[in-house]
């Protein structure tokens, strides 16, 4: 039996607002709040009233329909987008006029729909790029190879075979990024993003594409982040096995608005949730 079947279901409690986080967090501030985020594209609204928060140590997800937002979502959180209103609170911080790298640096990391790798350099090497934010050398340093350079250097090669280590991908290091299977691949840009040491880690669609077993091995592994780094888990995905089996909060949107929040119980026997993936019976 895997470590996430050992677990008792996880109580949410309520936090100084709308917002819900697991209980064993509720001693500490929750690592995101979102407070009535929207985003307008011309005359469309995107996201309306978006309302969330995660605690520290939550694994969570975002599930909907296709188009509802989800996407968008993160694109807000990350700064891809800046908000058209509404607040984005990162460990009480607002993220306010940051850009991308900033709200990195500040500890949010994500994965992608469609894998973003570098394929023509080492596992090893992508994992590197990953940990740009920890590099203490100057370019005149690098420029020289001083010595400060090749101390960073192996401190970095350290780093990186620690975290591959950690996901059983140690003696992948020196293979060709791109030359690696789908699973591995998916592996490996959650492998990058946690080099950047977040404190949030969004995984858009991380399933996509797997097979059954891939699919039990990616729960596993979402688990043992969380478990081994003490970070929290914001999840997209369309396996709904995979969802209810490992997260403890599940936000729905439909047409860029919530329409219910809670546990996975709590979920799956929601009417608008049903209405929402299923449609609305017709009366006869």
């Amino acid at each position: 039996m895997s470590e996430r079947q050992k677990r008792p279901p996880t109580k949410l409690v309520p936090v100084p607002s709308v917002n819900k986080i697991p209980e064993r967090d509720i001693n500490k501030a929750p690592i995101l709040e979102c407070q009535h985020l929207g985003i307008d594209f011309g005359g469309l609204t995107a996201v309306n009233d978006f309302n969330m928060a995660i605690g520290r140590t939550e694994i969570a997800g975002l599930i909907g329909p296709n188009g509802a937002g989800k996407t968008t979502v993160f694109n807000l959180l990350t700064k891809v987008y800046q908000p058209t209103r509404g607040t984005i609170l990162l460990d009480g911080v607002d993220t306010h006029n940051m850009t991308t790298a900033q709200v990195n640096k500040a500890g949010i990391a994500r994965t992608f729909q469609n894998i973003r790798l570098f394929n023509n350099l080492s596992v090893e090497d992508n994992v590197k790029v990953g940990l740009h934010n920890q590099v203490k050398y100057g370019m005149f340093q690098g420029v020289l190879r001083l010595p400060g350079y090749w101390k960073e250097e192996k401190r970095a090669h350290e780093s990186a075979m620690e975290l591959l280590r950690i996901f059983d991908m140690e003696d992948l290091a020196s293979h060709q990024a791109g030359s690696l299977p789908y699973g591995a691949q998916r592996r490996l840009e959650i492998v990058r993003a946690l080099a950047t040491n977040p404190s949030l880690l969004l995984l858009d669609e991380p399933a996509a594409g797997m097979n059954p077993s891939e699919t039990a091995d990616l729960m596993d592994n979402i688990v043992k982040i969380r478990d081994t780094f003490h970070i929290a888990v914001l999840l997209i995905e369309h396996d709904m096995s995979l969802v209810m089996g490992i997260c403890e909060g599940i936000c729905v949107l439909n047409f860029g608005e919530i329409i219910a929040k809670g546990t996975p119980d709590e979920i799956k026997n929601d009417p608008q949730v049903i209405e929402a993936y299923l449609g609305k019976k017709r009366e006869v």
